[in-house]
């Protein structure tokens, strides 16, 4: 203890003290951050487990290359990275229900796929193309065969 009247030494501020007018807002700014890199990762774990699955690559390798579709979508054909709807697979079992955009140079549709797996084959009861801009829908099943 100091003697009354005598000036105290100043002490140095805490890390917390002298650094806190930064790291409030760069941490509020981090946390949304890092749950956005959160959802990303899921959401592109989620994306490539589809995309990896037979009963994506399979019809959408069938409608890129269809005749009736690349003459109204333009060639080539692409599909989009959002795919929605699901797949469930269990060993040799499974159901499948997803709707895949497509793109060409002329236009754009929805490639609708659904499917049933059996005995580790997939059958499909609904192949088809839907043009964006017509309504139309492409039966594309018959080039299944």
């Amino acid at each position: 203890m100091t003697p009354a009247g005598e000036p105290t030494e100043p002490t140095e501020p805490t890390w917390w003290q002298a650094n806190r007018r930064w790291v409030i807002p760069v941490g509020c700014l981090g946390f949304p951050t890092a749950i956005g890199c959160f959802i990303f990762v899921v959401l592109f774990a989620v994306f490539a487990g589809i995309k990896a699955s037979d009963a994506y690559s399979q019809p959408v390798a069938l409608a890129t290359g269809h005749a009736e579709v690349t003459a109204v979508l333009g060639s080539p054909v692409a599909p989009g990275w959002f795919v929605t709807g699901s797949i469930n697979v269990n060993g040799p079992t499974g159901d499948a229900n997803i709707a895949v955009p497509l793109s060409g140079p002329e236009g754009r549709g929805t490639l609708y796929v659904v499917a049933e797996k059996s005995a580790g084959q997939w059958s499909y009861e609904v192949l088809e193309v839907e043009v964006e801009a017509t309504g139309e829908r492409i039966d594309i099943s018959g080039s299944m065969e």
